[in-house]
């Protein structure tokens, strides 16, 4: 038992310890292009990365606690109880989200993420770079998703850090996880006010009753001692018993000092409270539309756009005129060739293209080809010079 305890204090705080939702100061497009290279600029990655929590595992926490929060809002709604329209946005798409998590768990294998960089530090560390940079991005962005926008800020990123063939292949499914992760975040507070509000309720009708015992509210006052009183909560006993009398006004006065113990005044709470619901709103609306954009996204053209490896064969060779498939296995060549050696995927592909411009000879308009030496005779040759050892 105590060595359990001591390892949870000794454990480094994880994103996945925080349950605020995933989001930040909304960036434009040029400020968001600044973010991109600071953030290339401090993510440092290492090939020992810490052991971190699953993601297979933490998507599944998910689907679980969102199921979770759509039985007990969908329950509300049946005993004809009020909800938020963020609430509602939740319920009336649920099925789309089941399908993401389908998808998501569909292209999510295990070990699909165990090849990708590392991030050595921060709230994400031993997880993998291209997650944190969706992530940064899905945070400025309030999860307001649009393909030239991730196009610019993967673009910039790649003028400090460059990003492998397989991180850019990962885009999608982490954009994915990360939009699970923030409904999740939003559905749990929502739940949670939800609950609070309920629970203000049982005191405003046991304080509105004709016959209402003092005594009995008053030790409702003293089960709630020691507590901090959520805003919900707060602005639910407001909304019932402003403009009465009697208990109710006791009720109001003894709210009002606890709110103001907690730092705060009856307006600022409800204020906050207000906002929180807008905000709330908006982001799931936002969620809920950038997953269904997500799968309407031509994800091998956007990568076509991106890809630095595919920019330098379309630049040097016949690579784009090809079909996709052909486009492919160049890449996974490159791929092999550089994990099987110490050099990175685009030292690898500008090595093929020296190659293949300085051919010459009988064979020369073969050899002329960067496939010629990526999955052609040429292939034996290539490795030698790499010192390629198959990982």
């Amino acid at each position: 038992m105590f060595r359990k305890l001591l390892q949870q204090i000794e454990r480094p705080k994880t994103q996945w310890d925080d349950s605020q939702p995933i989001s930040a100061e909304i960036f434009g497009p040029e400020r968001s292009k600044q973010h991109a290279r600071t953030l290339a600029e401090s993510q440092a990655i290492t090939d020992n990365p810490p052991p971190v929590h699953s993601i297979i595992n933490r998507l599944n926490d998910n689907a679980a606690e969102l199921l979770k929060c759509v039985r007990e809002i969908t329950a509300a709604i049946a005993h004809g109880k009020p909800v938020t329209p963020a609430a509602e946005w939740l319920i009336d798409n649920y099925h789309l989200v089941e399908e993401q998590i389908r998808q998501t768990r569909a292209d999510l294998p295990p070990g699909y993420y165990s090849q990708l960089p590392k991030l050595a530090t921060g709230p994400l560390a031993g997880h993998p770079r291209i997650f944190g940079l969706v992530w940064a991005h899905v945070a400025h962005t309030d999860s307001a998703f649009s393909p030239s926008l991730l196009s610019d800020f993967v673009n910039e990123y790649q003028q400090v850090q460059p990003l492998t063939i397989g991180e850019l292949w990962a885009v999608a499914i982490s954009l994915r996880l990360i939009l699970i992760e923030n409904l999740r975040r939003i559905s749990v507070r929502i739940t949670a006010a939800r609950r609070a509000r309920e629970q203000a309720d049982r005191l405003a009708d046991m304080v509105l009753q004709p016959q209402a015992v003092q005594a009995a509210v008053e030790e409702q006052y003293r089960h709630l001692e020691g507590k901090d009183l959520p805003n919900s909560f707060a602005v639910q006993l407001v909304h019932r018993l402003r403009d009465q009398d009697g208990l109710a006004s006791q009720s109001l006065d003894w709210l009002k000092r606890r709110v103001e113990l907690q730092g705060h005044t009856l307006e600022s709470t409800v204020s906050d409270e207000h906002h929180r619901q807008s905000a709330a709103n908006v982001t799931v609306r936002n969620i809920i539309t950038s997953m269904r954009y997500v799968s309407d996204v031509n994800w091998e053209n956007w990568f076509d756009e991106v890809s630095l490896v595919d920019r330098e064969l379309r630049d040097k060779s016949d690579f784009g005129e090809m079909d996709f498939p052909s486009r492919t296995l160049y890449r996974t060549a490159v791929e092999e060739l550089s994990r099987g050696s110490s050099h990175d995927e685009l030292n690898v592909t500008h090595m093929v293209l020296v190659k293949a411009a300085g051919a010459s000879g009988q064979h020369g308009a073969a050899q002329r080809d960067p496939g010629y030496y990526l999955i052609g005779p040429g292939r034996a040759e290539l490795e030698l010079e790499l010192n390629f050892k198959p990982p």
